[in-house]
């Protein structure tokens, strides 16, 4: 009986080898530049920053929802349904780590990758500090929801990729699921719906946990709501490997 753990010496050789490869990968600085870009076009000219008189930075991470449900799966459409195409899949099951080992390997390699990504959108705050009073404790509080909002997304991108035949199927399956996720809050809003059926969506809604983060608080139940669906996730992925490996 396999049992989760922590991170293992296998767990971040695997992770650090997925990541040297992404490194090396164009693809990998495309998905930065489409996120950077994106956020950026978005805040600056469709939200008008500057004609908003206001030193907030709420604007810039309400898009961050949105956003996830095509970086994500851009980052990691490649993780499993790669290694099936190629065959490598089975040559990795077969090798001395556990299923745990693989899963949480990938999800860190891909984690880094999203973690350099937010990085990369800190010189927007940088730039615009001498602008206004921002508060900084709530621009914490909005990237610690993104990155927490990103683990999630990550950890269902790539159950997605580990169920997916190739990369098309993987991305595109993970678009329309982490949309149905991120967005399942707005059907309360959209649609009269009996309160105890719009608490129940808001709660599974991704985008739903993540709205006090952009308002710069910290919530136990948001952040204890995404590590819990995280691990989850990353759960479910063991089993599939497991289905695998014995089928």
């Amino acid at each position: 009986m396999m049992h989760m753990k922590g991170l293992s010496s296998q767990s971040i050789a695997l992770a650090k080898k997925e990541l040297y490869s992404a490194l090396n990968s164009p693809a990998t600085y495309g998905v930065w530049a489409f996120f950077l870009l994106f956020n950026s076009i978005t805040f600056f000219y469709l939200q008008k920053f500057f004609s908003l008189d206001s030193a907030t930075l709420r604007p810039y991470f309400s898009v961050i929802p949105l956003v996830y449900t095509l970086l994500i799966p851009a980052i990691t459409m490649k993780s499993w349904a790669e290694e099936r195409k190629t065959g490598t899949a089975e040559l990795l099951l077969t090798m001395p780590f556990s299923e745990w080992d693989l899963v949480l390997g990938k999800f860190l390699s891909s984690l880094m990758i999203l973690v350099i990504a937010l990085v990369l959108t800190l010189g927007v705050p940088f730039s615009l500090f001498p602008l206004g009073d921002f508060d900084g404790g709530v621009i914490i509080s909005e990237y610690i929801g993104a990155l927490l909002l990103g683990m999630a997304a990550v950890a269902l991108g790539q159950l997605f990729s580990s169920l997916a035949k190739n990369q098309i199927s993987a991305f595109l399956g993970g678009v329309v699921v982490l949309l149905a996720v991120m967005l399942l809050n707005q059907l309360t809003s959209l649609m009269d719906l009996p309160k105890i059926l719009a608490d129940i969506l808001n709660y599974l809604s991704l985008a739903f946990h993540f709205e006090s983060f952009a308002r710069g608080i910290l919530d136990s139940r948001d952040i204890l709501f995404f590590i819990l669906v995280t691990l989850l996730f990353l759960f479910i992925n063991t089993r599939v490997l497991l289905f695998r490996k014995w089928s």
